[in-house]
Formats: C-alpha cells, sequence, structure tokens
C-alpha cells in the first residue's frame, strides 16, 4: 500500500485577483508553514462582464471548473493526508463544486464568496467577507452561512478585496484575516 504524502493546499484565485496578491500571497506562507505543498491553479481566459449577468458567471465557473480539472487530474488529492482548499471569490464556488464532486474531504477557507459560490459551498470551512462588496449583500452571506453553521469573518467597509481604500486600516485588517487564517490552517494539524 502507496504511504500516503503529507498535506497540499490548493490555491484557486479570483478572476482578477491572483496568488499573488494579498490574501493569497500570505496565505500560502501560512499553509507552507503548516507543511502544505502548494499547487496554483488558473482558469485562463474567461468571459468579461460577469457582474450581474447570471448566463455569463455559470459560463466562467464552467469553464474556470473544466480548467481545474484538467489541471488537478494528475495531482492525485486523495493520496494526501490532509487537503485543503484556499479560495478567492469565483474561486471559491470553484473550490467547494471540485470537493463535492470528487468528495474530497478539503478544509475550505474561502476569501469572498459571491453570493452564486452558495449554490456549491458545504459546511465546511471559514468565509471572510466585506461589508462593501459590490458582488456579494452582507446579509445573504451572513443568512447562507448561518444555514450551514460556517464561521464568517466580516471586515467593515471592506470591499471584494477586503480593502477599504485607507492602507493603514487595510494592513491592520489584513493581519486580523490572516490570524483567523492561520488559526483554521492550525486547528487542521
Amino acid at each position: 500500500m502507496e504511504e500516503k504524502k503529507k498535506k497540499a493546499a490548493v490555491i484557486f484565485p479570483g478572476v482578477g485577483y491572483h496568488t499573488d496578491k494579498p490574501l493569497l500571497y500570505y496565505s500560502k506562507k501560512l499553509a507552507v508553514a503548516g507543511g502544505y505543498e502548494i499547487l496554483e491553479v488558473s482558469y485562463g481566459e474567461l468571459p468579461s462582464g460577469i457582474k450581474g449577468n447570471a448566463a455569463k458567471m455559470m459560463e466562467a465557473f464552467e469553464m474556470a471548473s473544466a480548467r481545474v480539472e484538467e489541471q488537478l487530474r494528475d495531482a492525485a488529492l486523495d493520496s494526501f493526508e490532509d487537503v485543503l482548499f484556499i479560495s478567492k471569490s469565483i474561486g471559491t464556488t470553484v473550490a467547494a463544486a471540485f470537493a463535492r464532486k470528487y468528495q474530497i474531504p478539503a478544509g475550505q477557507i474561502y476569501y469572498t464568496p459571491v453570493e452564486e459560490s452558495f449554490l456549491a459551498i458545504g459546511t465546511t470551512g471559514i468565509v471572510f467577507h466585506g461589508t462593501s462588496d459590490p458582488w456579494a449583500r452582507t446579509e445573504v452571506i451572513e443568512t447562507e452561512c448561518a444555514k450551514r453553521n460556517l464561521p464568517l469573518y466580516e471586515t467593515a467597509g471592506a470591499n471584494h478585496s477586503l480593502e477599504t481604500g485607507n492602507v493603514q486600516e487595510d494592513l491592520k485588517n489584513l493581519t486580523e484575516i490572516m490570524k483567523k487564517t492561520e488559526e483554521y490552517i492550525k486547528a487542521r494539524q
């Protein structure tokens, strides 16, 4: 019988929020510190103008999901003793749907899920949301997290990148977000 590999963290970016932007950049560092091997996925070119357009949003999700399946086909995620999915925006939908489809018991860190993400998000993980996020109404996020008993961390006045426009405030908020992220990662060990 093959010995299980240690741990894998798969990073699912947003459409315009790549893996070197603050939330995902520092999450990767925390995952590495927690002993995770990092796997990054990319979606390639996706449709533009998806905000508020359900058909384009679904098309973008399907295209991103297909590309992720291609990229992770040979990753043998079932050979890892622990799998963690760290996702942002549309990536939250892709990560949740992928875990469900392939029955991967992954820990989930959801940064700024869009409302449609909750069509796929289950009952495992933690959620981060900015109360001024134009992609997701706070009351919808709160209701959906409560239904699933998911811990929700809100950043007051923050947008879809969990930023307020005030650099010092954003750095303070990022520190708090990364503390919660690190606590979640450590709790898995």
